[in-house]
Formats: structure tokens, sequence, C-alpha cells
């Protein structure tokens, strides 16, 4: 689990994320990391949902290391884009030091998506994550995804300005770390929460 920092260098009106440029900064997206992406993308697709890819994607880190992975898109800015290593994950995601923080924190406990129909994204994350959860909170590897819509204050907001997308999320964190919301003027504006009851 990580945070990951982004910024365009040139107008690129084609990304997925462009349109956020316009809105300032904030949180975007997220992902969700695949078992076996071609499965997990043919058994979305058998359920009835669209996803572009496995896309192959990569960089060269400055050590000259090349890092892999694939990656699948969906149609709509409520669901989450898959992201699945190639090459051993450690190369794209660092371990050890660089993976503790001052604040405690160990993981994402929760996320919460501002969706502009409540119905039709219960039923796009039903196609892509499987099983028979009824929403709007689906339960994954130790974590909660929870779809708001336009009935809570922030969600409106959010789709107001930006629209369908990441709205908040929870970081898991341990005992010694001070449960409650980041201060904003240090996440940027980011609604983001610490939770120390969360193992």
């Amino acid at each position: 689990t990580y945070l990951e920092l982004l910024a365009f260098l040139r107008p690129t009106p084609e990304h997925r994320w462009w349109h956020h440029a316009a809105h300032g900064e904030g949180l975007i997206d997220f992902a969700l990391l695949p078992g076996a992406i071609e499965q997990d993308v043919a058994d979305a697709r058998d359920r009835g949902l669209a996803l572009a890819g496995p896309i192959a994607g990569g960089r060269l880190r400055p050590d000259g290391q090349r890092v892999s992975w694939q990656s699948a898109l969906p149609d709509t800015p409520d669901l989450p884009f898959l992201c699945g290593d190639v090459t051993p994950r450690t190369l794209r995601v660092p371990e050890g030091p660089a993976r503790r923080h001052a604040n405690g924190a160990t993981g994402i406990a929760a996320v919460v998506v501002a969706v502009a129909d409540l119905a039709a994204s219960v039923a796009r994350y039903r196609a892509l994550l499987g099983g028979d959860a009824s929403g709007p909170t689906f339960e994954l590897g130790g974590a909660t995804i929870t779809l708001a819509d336009a009935s809570t204050k922030a969600a409106r907001t959010r789709l107001e300005r930006r629209g369908e997308g990441l709205l908040a999320l929870t970081l898991r964190a341990g005992p010694a770390s001070g449960a409650g919301r980041l201060d904003p003027s240090r996440t940027h504006g980011a609604p983001i929460d610490l939770d120390v009851s969360l193992p």
C-alpha cells in the first residue's frame, strides 16, 4: 500500500487524470493490486464490466533498473484501475525504512468514493470484485471501499467540483499515533484520517 504524488509536466488532455489539473491538488484515483491481472480482467468482463487491458507499462529507474507492470482501466471514473507487477514488486514499491512514516501509518484501511448513481456504481463494483456483496460498502483485503452519492454533503461537493472518484481515505496506524483527521495544510487539502483502532 502506498500513496503516489503526481504532476503533469506538460498539457496532456487525453490522459485519464488531466481534468483534475484544473481543480488543484487533492485525491485523484486509486488502484487495486490484482492477483493475476489477465484472469481478473477476464472474470470482470464475464460479469459484464468493460475494462481496457491488460496494458503493458514500465519505466527506467535512475539506477538503470527496468520496472514493468500491467494495468487495466475501467470506462468510468467511479472505479479504480488495476495495476499488477511484472518485475518484482520491490523494484517499484520499496521495502524497509522507506515504508515507515513518522505519523505511524501502516496501510490504507478504507476509501470513500463519490458516485453519481449509487445503484449503477454498486453493480459495477460487484462486476469488478465478484462475490455477492450488495454495497455500498465492499470489503477487500482487510480494507473497505464505501460508495457515497450526492445525499452526503462531501460527496455532493466532490461531484460538483471534480466529478466521480476518490473522496477520502483512512490510514491504518499504530496505537502510538494520534487518531483523527490529518492537518489539511499538510495533506494539500486531501481528507485523510488516521484510525488507531485497526490492527
